[in-house]
């Protein structure tokens, strides 16, 4: 496997290896800020119970928030593919953004103005001080890939992580077939 090196638009995938590592266990963190100052990410496939109207109430969705990761999981981040619809987003890679203006997102999600699959909501998000990312990486924390997906905001988040590894072919099928808790086996 060629070793890629981190940058903004890349995926993170959680190697086997941090399987008790309950924040990045299964984890596939889509990378929106790589520099010299440090990392940041979101965490892909990470649902929680709980939908946007449950946060705050005076938005009428149903969009689903994930784990974003374990720093500042009281705030709320978003990324999306609406830049034309959402002022002072900023662009992560060719077809994704972050952020942007809230209060007119919040317009737009009241008024139904947005497809669900185009947007992704988190609490909280995934954070590397400098060189911190390139140590976990050196320590084989986690696989560096391009993201190949044409709607990433829309993927099947339970099946995710494994369908990464698979592709890694090897010792990966074998890690990516296991049980999440092996004691269950």
């Amino acid at each position: 496997m060629i070793k890629q090196h981190p940058s903004k638009g890349k995926l993170l995938i959680a190697e086997p290896s941090i399987l008790n590592d309950k924040s990045f266990n299964r984890s596939v963190i889509y990378l929106t800020e790589h520099t010299k100052e440090g990392s940041i990410g979101f965490i892909l496939n990470k649902p929680t119970e709980y939908v946007l109207s449950d946060l705050i109430p005076e938005i009428e969705s149903d969009c689903p928030i994930f784990t974003g990761g374990p720093v500042e999981q009281d705030n709320l981040y978003f990324i999306h593919e609406l830049p034309e619809l959402i002022p002072d987003s900023i662009q992560i890679s060719d077809d994704i953004y972050w952020g942007g203006n809230f209060e007119a997102l919040t317009s737009l999600l009241n008024s139904n103005a947005i497809n669900k699959s185009k947007i992704r909501f988190f609490l909280g998000y995934s954070g590397w001080s400098n060189e911190q990312l390139n140590e976990e990486l050196n320590e084989s924390t986690w696989i560096v890939t391009e993201n190949k997906f044409q709607n990433l905001l829309n993927i099947n988040s339970d099946e995710f992580w494994k369908n990464q590894l698979l592709k890694f072919g090897g010792e990966y099928q074998i890690w990516a077939n296991a049980p999440e808790n092996p004691a269950l086996n």
